[in-house]
This record gives structure tokens, sequence and C-alpha cells, in this order.
């Protein structure tokens, strides 16, 4: 159930107020070009646009009735059939504003359920997206019901009946119920899923950031990917796991999730929730920044605090400075100087990604060991051990039956291979006098 098909509504007109008392202190210097955007992205056709300055909204309409005044001139002269205005209204606002303009009205909310729910594909997806429509429309059914009047009772019943908003109300909660608990039985078959992962030795990195920041391609080319990734606000609304496939890696499961986006409504955040508990699994998070941004600072601030409403700030973070390729030389190299703790890639052309894998083994198995070791004969359950987690790389045994192994395998993991008797590391050198074959 779509709150508004704006797809088949053709012509739009913008309204961004700058609202003095709902200012943030990051405020996105390019907030109007990110409204115009999101408009973009959802398909619509924007016809006109008007920007204002206002100190307080007014309880009614929102606007001020002089600019509702400026407004109405506007969109009469204009062939327009849709009014959106960039901040969350209320129900009652909505609704005079309509009656005001004689325009269909939608604020920022209903544009980014629209957008949502255009792009969810997979099953969990469109139950959110529905939940988080229904949430939404439940407080302003009455909008679309005033016109009615009471029905009468049915045969050998008393007193008037259900209003048809009441009927509505009913039914959208009973929908709201059932949706619940499918998503419920889906959070727990996903926590299954968590528990089985966290038995073996796969690590979680989640990809998360600001909505067309470049995560969906850094995904792609550090799992051998091909999800889709588009110039535009919101492509990516379902979240995927894959496998690293890359062998300068340790074992590594990546996960690409939604985007953010400043005032992301509180409904939303609901809804999602079982896609964003994706984020409190992970060991780790890759904080991807679209670093040729003019409002990168913000945004960063922007994700962060909604990665805190989530409660998943205490999980180890690298900040990704994407698309560097967009940026002079001269300008990044002081930050890497500055900013040694954060990677500086370009995802498109895979720059610079030594140094982000190297800083991935670091934060999760504090560095990945290349080498030789040495077992007594004795170990061989050791060395299934090994085999099994894919760690031996080449293997020779030594005249005195000692068992020699080439693996890879994370720093934190070898320590505690090490703490056992008969395990040791050793030298090419010491190999080429002990052993007398290659297996």
């Amino acid at each position: 159930m779509n709150l508004v098909d704006i797809n088949s509504i053709q012509n739009a007109f913008l309204v961004y107020i700058d609202v003095e008392s709902l200012n943030k202190k990051n405020k996105l210097e390019n907030s109007f070009e990110e409204f115009k955007n999101l408009v973009t992205s959802s398909g619509t056709s924007i016809e006109g646009h008007i920007t204002f300055n206002q100190k307080t909204p007014v309880i009614n309409t929102f606007i001020s009735k002089g600019k509702l005044e400026k407004l109405k001139e506007q969109v009469q002269n204009n062939n327009i059939d849709l009014v959106i205005i960039n901040h969350e209204l209320s129900a009652s606002q909505t609704r005079n504003l309509e009656k005001f303009l004689n325009k269909r009205v939608i604020d920022k909310t209903e544009l980014i359920l629209d957008i949502f729910a255009t792009r969810a594909s997979s099953h969990i997806g469109k139950l959110q997206v529905e939940l988080a429509q229904l949430n939404h429309l439940s407080t302003r059914l009455i909008r679309g019901w005033t016109h009615l009047e009471r029905q009468k009772g049915g045969i050998g019943l008393r007193g008037p009946g259900e209003t048809q908003l009441e009927t509505d109300r009913r039914l959208i909660s009973k929908r709201i119920k059932r949706l619940n608990q499918r998503l419920d039985k889906s959070h727990k078959q996903k926590q299954i899923n968590r528990y089985s992962r966290k038995k073996s030795r796969n690590r979680l990195v989640a990809l998360v950031g600001y909505t067309n920041a470049g995560k969906t391609t850094l995904f792609n080319k550090l799992t051998e990917s091909s999800q889709i990734a588009e110039d535009k606000l919101f492509a990516t609304l379902d979240s995927v796991t894959r496998k690293n496939k890359n062998p300068r890696h340790g074992p590594i499961l990546f996960s690409d999730t939604v985007g953010f986006i400043s005032d992301l409504p509180t409904q939303l955040i609901e809804s999602f929730k079982a896609t964003l508990d994706e984020l409190k699994s992970a060991d780790l998070l890759l904080h991807v920044v679209d670093i040729s941004d003019i409002d990168a600072k913000s945004k960063i601030k922007e994700v962060n605090n909604i990665l805190s409403e989530i409660g998943v700030m205490h999980i180890p973070q690298i900040i990704v400075n994407n698309k560097c390729d967009l940026i002079k030389d001269s300008k990044i190299q002081p930050l890497k100087i500055r900013k040694k703790d954060e990677a500086f890639i370009s995802a498109e052309n895979e720059k610079e990604f030594e140094d982000l894998r190297s800083k991935i083994n670091t934060k999760l198995f504090n560095g990945i060991y290349t080498g030789w070791i040495s077992m007594e004969n004795n170990l061989g359950n050791l060395r299934s051990s090994l085999f099994d987690m894919g760690c031996i790389k080449d293997e020779k045994t030594a005249n005195c039956g000692k068992m020699f192994a080439n693996i890879r395998i994370g720093n934190d993991e070898l320590d505690q291979f090490l703490t056992i008797k008969g395990f040791e590391l050793c030298h090419d050198e010491d190999i080429l006098l002990q052993t007398h074959n290659a297996k």
C-alpha cells in the first residue's frame, strides 16, 4: 500500500523552508540540492521551486501566512499536481495546506517512504516498507474520511455503527500486528544465522554511511559481487551479505546496508529494526564517506548520530574516504598524514585498496601472519584444524617426523596456537635442514 503513487504524478513543486528554530549545528550546506536529488530519485518531474527562511513553524500550516499566499500564487500559475515540502508535517498541517492550495501535499517522510516502496526487492524489505507506511498512514486517516457520516447499524442492532474511519483504523491495526509478527519471525531466524556465524571463523564487516557515498560500489569490489550501484539516493535498500573473495583479506563476510540521510524519520528506524540489527552483530564498521562532498564532515556526524540511536557506536569503525579520484592529490596528501587511522580510496578504480585491506586485517585479526610453523607429529588434530580453517598453503615433513606448514592466519589466532606445546614459528633455513620431501 503506497501512501501516494508519486511516479504517476508528473509535475511537482518543491517548497524548501529553512526554519531557524529547527536548524542543527551540523546543518548541511547543500541541503537544498539533497532535497532536489531526493525528489529526482523518486522519478518525479520538478516543475518549479520556492525557497525561503522562517523563524519558527506555524502550528496550523507550518508555513507563515505571507509565504503561503505567495506559494499559492506560484502553484496556481503552473501546471502542478503535487507540492512537496522538505520538513515532516503533522496530519492537520498537511490537511490545512491541501485545503488552502487545493493541491496534493506530501512531506519529506512520505517522499522517502515512496522511494523505499519502489526500491524494496526482498521479502523482508517489502514488509518493512509496508510497516513504515502503515504506521505513518494511521495518523493521517481522518484526512481521507472526514466527508463520511456514521454508518447505521445492521438488522436487529440499535445505535450507530462504526464510521468508515474506525473500520479503516481497525483493519490497519490488524495488518500492523500481522506484519510485526512476520518480521519478528524473520528476526529470530536471523539470530540463528548469526549464532551459526559466530561458531565459525568468519568476521562480519558492515558498510555504513550516508546515502550515495559509494558503499555498494566498494562492496562489489571487496566481494566480487554485482549488486546494482547507481548515482542516486537510496539506490540500495535491502541489506546484502557476501563472503570475501580476495586472499589478501582474512575470513570475512561483508554486508552492504541501506544508506542514511539527515532527519531520517524515526518510524523508518523502528520499522527497519530487523535490518539495522545486522549492524549490532558486526565486528567492524566501514564508515564510507564521499570525501568530494562539501558536507562530508556534517554527514559523518549525522551518520554517527543514527549509529548512536541504534546503539552500535561501541563497534570498531574505520572511516573510508571514498571518491578520492575527484579530489586533487595536493589536497589528499595532507589528510593522509594527519589522519593515519583512516583509509583513502576510489572504489571505482580500486585506488589504495591495499591500505584499506591492511587496516581491516589489523582491526579484525591484529594483522595477518604469513610464514612457516612447525608442529610435533603428535599434533595431528591441530593440523586438521588448520586445514579446516583454510590456513595451510603448503606443508613439508621432516626426517624426524616433525611437520612444517606454510600458513596464513590472523595474529590473534596465531597467539592462541603458540600457547600449545610443540607448535612453534620457524624459518626457511630450518625447513631446508630438516625436510627431505614436499607433499
